[in-house]
């Protein structure tokens, strides 16, 4: 599979380093450059100061942006809050409910119903939480605390030429901390390149239009390259002795098979004409899945497992699938001072970590399963008691793992 490079609709989870509040100086500075830019870009003064004037910057979208919580929380955690009952059960009625609109665009875009209902819980809990905070003050934060400003000034620019050009109004646009806007939680970007007019009313409402709303997700599935004769992939059974080294790798699901893995019930893999990828997302003694191209789709949506995952599982949930047979194990989180110890200990012994930065990135796991081999540890690339004990590195007795 290709290198996973996150979608627009995504918000970028990149590591956050400590910062404090944005400078008012700083901050008035930045927006002028940004009232620059909306100029250039064609923007109308009356918009632009409608929408800018007065602005001051979030200190709780600073705080947010510094603990989310595909960084703080742990697998099990995570996949416990979201794959719940509650969400499971009001999802099935939603689906019933819903049945006509989600075949028909199911029909024309080509993803299944559960999906689309999967991503509705978890964006905004079926509609119940699109988000009360200022699009245009979130952004704006973002834009101007240089982190990735970049990115969230492009999506400020997007924001105010929806106003501009009447898909929105000034006052619709409230949603998440990182603003995300409607019942799917789009970025502007995202709203301007992929939201349809479902129900041919002439305006597209992704609050309160349903058929907009859900519409418009598919749209963007389907436009990052869903595949609608496959799943997003699935739980599976790794044989006694598993190599490890084999985690992260890619080969068809009848390599797969050959290597002895099987469905989580124990059953025979399915003859699928496929390449799949294994992750152990929480080491050697959590779940074990074989994802397909698909999950590659979620994580453009949005670029973290742990959520890909929750979309997937909560989608096969809706539609009868049992719980995980092997579900993460409930240990505590590493702190993100010992995760940055590990990555210092390992890029002092010649691994390369990425980033010194308390996240466990795909360079830092990498870096992990190295250090395992050389050491004759399962090479999973999960930090745990054993690994901590041979980098040299001491930890409290209700801190050993993380997720």
């Amino acid at each position: 599979m290709n290198r996973l490079i996150p979608g627009l609709l995504a918000i970028a989870l990149l590591p956050a380093p400590a910062m404090g509040a944005i400078p008012p100086d700083d901050f008035a500075a930045c927006l002028d450059g940004i009232r620059d830019t909306a100029r250039a870009r064609d923007i109308a003064p009356t918009t632009i100061d409608t929408l800018l004037d007065g602005l001051t910057p979030s200190e709780r979208v600073i705080e947010l942006d510094r603990r989310q919580p595909e960084f703080t929380t742990t697998l099990h955690d995570y996949l416990n809050a979201r794959v719940d009952r509650g969400r499971i059960q009001r999802g099935r009625r939603l689906l019933r409910e819903h049945a006509d609109l989600l075949a028909r665009i199911e029909a024309e875009y080509g993803v299944p119903a559960r999906y689309l209902v999967a991503f509705w819980g978890l964006e905004s809990n079926f509609g119940r939480t699109t988000g009360s905070m200022s699009t245009v003050r979130s952004l704006a934060t973002l834009a101007c605390d240089r982190r990735r400003g970049e990115f969230f000034e492009s999506q400020l620019i997007f924001a105010l030429q929806l106003v501009d050009d009447r898909t929105v109004s000034a006052d619709q646009l409230r949603g998440s901390w990182a603003g995300a806007l409607g019942n799917f939680q789009f970025l502007p970007s995202v709203y301007r390149d992929h939201a349809v007019d479902a129900d041919g009313d002439g305006r597209i409402d992704l609050w309160d239009s349903l058929p907009d709303a859900a519409e418009s997700a598919a749209n963007f599935l389907r436009a990052r390259g869903w595949e609608p004769e496959h799943r997003w992939g699935r739980e599976v059974r790794l044989p006694e002795g598993f190599d490890y080294r084999l985690a992260e790798t890619e080969q068809s699901v009848a390599d797969w098979a050959r290597a002895g893995l099987r469905r989580a019930n124990g059953g025979a893999l399915p003859a699928a004409d496929l390449e799949a990828r294994l992750i152990v997302p929480a080491g050697a003694e959590g779940p074990a899945f074989l994802v397909y191209r698909n999950f590659d789709v979620i994580m453009r949506w949005n670029p973290s497992r742990a959520y890909a995952l929750s979309v997937g599982l909560l989608a096969d949930r809706l539609v009868g699938a049992p719980p995980l047979a092997n579900p993460p194990p409930d240990r505590p989180a590493l702190p993100v001072d010992t995760i940055e110890a590990v990555q210092t200990a390992l890029r002092t012994r010649g691994f390369d970590v990425g980033p010194v930065d308390g996240r466990m990135g795909p360079q830092t796991r990498q870096a992990i399963r190295s250090f395992q081999g050389q050491q004759a540890m399962t090479r999973d690339g999960h930090p745990d008691r054993g690994l901590l004990r041979a980098l040299g590195i001491e930890q409290s007795e209700d801190s050993d793992h993380v997720e």
